[in-house]
C-alpha cells in the first residue's frame, strides 16, 4: 500500500516543489497551507509522514508539532528551515520531530530523509506486529493441554502473571518450564518491557557474574568493552534464570543481595544502578533436599520460592499428548512444506503408551523426524522410528494406491515377516540347546555353516566362540 504524506507549508512554490519531487515514488500526496488546516487534517486521516514548515500562518509549525506529538507520536515529522532557523529546527528535534532539511533544498535531500522516515515506522510496525504475535502465542490458555495437571498450571499463572512476585517453576527437563515462564510474562503487566532468559547451566561463574551483572572495561584482563548486564538488560521486564539450581554459592549470595537491596554494581564499576526486574526461575533439582545438603542457601531459597509452580511431567498427563503430537505435526507439515494431517492408531497409541522420559521436547523431536520420514499425508508406526521397538511388528504400514505399489508393500511385508520369523527361529533353537552352536543347527537338521549364516545375519552372536558348548555362554542379539 503506498505511503501517505500530508506537507504543510504556505508558500506555494515549495508546496509544488515538493509535490514533483514525490511524483512518481508510489506516494498519496496532500498539501495544506495553515497550521490549523494541517491538524484537522491529521484527525480526520491516517497520514505515514508530514513535512512541516516551521513559519506557519495562524499557528506556527512547532506549535503544531507539538500536538502532533501529543495525538499521534508516532507520525513522523520533517520539518522545513530557513537558513536562519537552525536553532529553532533544533529545538523542533527536541520535541520529537523526525529530522529538518533547510531552503533550498535538493530534490535527492527530500526524498532520502521521507525514505528514511518510512523505513522507521516499517520498522516500528514489524517490532510492534511482533511484540502482538509473542503476547498472543504465550497467553496462558494457548499452552496445550487440558488435563486436570495443566489446568492448575493455567489457574496458577493466570494469578501470579498480574502481580509482580518472584516465580518457581519446578519440573523435569523438557516439560516446558520456560513456556510457562514467557506465559507468565506476557500475560503480566511488564508484557511490553524485555523477557530476558539466561541458562545458569551453560556459564562458568565467573563468566555466569559477568552475564548477570555486567562488567567494565579493565574489570579483568579480557574485559577490552563496557558490557551491560542481564540485570540491566531486563530493566523493569522480567528476568528468567533457568536450572537455577547449578548456580555456585558464591553467585547466589551476590543473587540474594540483589533481591533484597534492588540494586547492583557492574563488576569493576563503582555506580550502584536500580534491580526493578521481575525475577522468575526454574530448575530440575529438589532445592529443598539441597538447602538440607548445604549446596543451595535456605534464605535464597525462600527468596525465589514465594509463588512455586510445578511443570508436570508429560508421563503424567498421557491424556494431552494427543493434542501435542497433532499440534507439532502442523508445525512441522508447514515448516517442511508437506500436507500431513492425520496420525494413524496405532502411531496414536504407540505416542500415548511410551513413557517419555524427555518429555514435550521429546515428543517434539520425535515429531519433527516422523514428519520427516512420511512420505504421505499420514504418520504411522513406522516413522516413529525414535521409540518404537524395531524387533516388533508394526501393523500400520501405508496403504497402497496404485497396483506396482501393493506389490513392492507386499514383497516387504513377506520379507519382513520372514526376517522376524528367521531371527526368532535361530533364537529359540539356541535357547533350547544352551546356546551351542553345533547342537542347535543338528536339532534343526541344518547344517552348521547356514545355521551360522543365519546368526550372522542377524547379528546373534555366542560371546564366547571358543568354549561354543559353555552352558554359561549367552548370546548377542541386535
Amino acid at each position: 500500500m503506498s505511503a501517505r504524506i500530508l506537507i504543510a507549508d504556505d508558500e506555494e512554490i515549495v508546496i509544488r516543489s515538493c509535490l514533483r519531487i514525490l511524483d512518481g515514488d508510489d506516494f498519496q500526496v496532500e498539501a495544506v497551507q495553515d497550521g490549523r488546516e494541517a491538524l484537522r487534517k491529521i484527525e480526520e486521516n491516517p497520514y505515514d509522514v508530514m513535512i512541516l514548515d516551521i513559519m506557519m500562518p495562524n499557528m506556527d509549525g512547532l506549535e503544531v508539532l507539538r500536538r502532533v506529538k501529543e495525538t499521534h507520536p508516532n507520525l513522523d515529522v520533517i520539518m522545513i528551515t530557513g537558513l536562519s532557523q537552525i536553532d529553532t529546527a533544533v529545538q523542533a528535534m527536541k520535541l520529537g520531530a523526525f529530522d529538518y532539511i533547510s531552503k533550498p533544498f535538493e530534490p535527492d535531500e527530500l526524498k532520502l530523509v521521507v525514505q528514511r522516515a518510512l523505513e522507521r515506522r516499517r520498522l516500528l510496525q514489524e517490532n510492534l506486529t511482533l511484540k502482538s504475535e509473542l503476547s498472543s502465542k504465550y497467553r496462558f490458555e494457548n499452552i496445550i493441554g487440558l488435563s486436570p495437571q495443566m489446568q492448575a498450571v493455567y489457574r496458577l499463572i493466570a494469578q501470579c502473571a498480574p502481580t509482580s512476585s518472584t516465580v518457581l517453576i519446578t519440573g523435569e527437563s523438557g516439560t516446558g518450564k520456560e513456556l510457562i515462564a514467557r506465559a507468565i510474562h506476557y500475560n503480566s503487566l511488564r508484557k511490553d518491557k524485555p523477557f530476558v532468559a539466561v541458562d545458569c547451566n551453560a556459564l562458568s561463574e565467573n563468566l555466569l557474574e559477568s552475564e548477570l551483572f555486567g562488567h567494565v572495561k579493565g574489570a579483568f584482563t579480557s574485559a577490552v568493552v563496557n558490557k551491560k548486564g542481564m540485570f540491566e538488560v531486563a530493566g523493569s521486564g522480567t528476568l528468567f534464570l533457568d536450572e537455577i539450581g547449578n548456580i555456585s554459592m558464591s553467585i547466589q549470595a551476590k543473587l540474594l543481595r540483589v533481591l533484597q537491596e534492588r540494586e547492583f554494581r557492574a563488576v569493576g564499576d563503582t555506580r550502584t544502578l536500580i534491580a526493578n526486574f521481575r525475577l522468575v526461575t526454574a530448575t530440575n533439582k529438589d532445592l529443598k533436599a539441597m538447602v538440607a545438603a548445604g549446596t543451595f542457601r535456605d534464605d535464597l531459597y525462600y527468596r525465589i520460592n514465594i509463588f512455586p509452580i510445578h511443570a508436570p511431567a508429560l508421563r503424567e498427563r498421557k491424556g494431552d499428548i494427543p493434542a501435542l503430537a497433532y499440534h507439532f505435526l502442523k508445525v512441522f507439515s508447514a515448516e517442511l512444506g508437506k500436507k500431513i494431517t492425520d496420525i494413524s492408531e496405532g502411531a496414536l497409541s504407540t505416542l500415548v503408551n511410551y513413557g517419555w522420559p524427555g518429555n514435550v521436547r521429546e515428543l517434539e523431536n520425535v515429531m519433527h523426524r516422523a514428519a520427516i520420514l512420511t512420505s504421505d499425508n499420514v504418520i504411522r508406526q513406522a516413522h516413529l522410528v525414535n521409540i518404537v521397538d524395531s524387533s516388533q511388528p508394526q501393523a500400520d504400514l501405508a496403504v497402497p494406491r496404485t497396483g506396482d505399489e501393493l506389490k513392492r508393500v507386499k514383497k516387504a511385508a513377506r520379507e519382513k515377516s520372514v526376517e522376524e520369523i528367521e531371527k526368532q527361529f535361530v533364537l529359540e533353537a539356541l535357547k533350547r540347546n544352551e546356546w551351542n552352536v553345533t547342537k542347535s543347527a543338528e536339532e534343526t537338521g541344518m547344517q552348521r555353516p547356514n545355521f551360522q549364516a543365519l546368526m550372522k545375519k542377524y547379528t546373534i552372536r555366542v560371546r564366547d566362540t571358543e568354549h561354543d558348548g559353555d552352558p554359561n555362554d549367552t548370546p548377542d542379539a541386535s
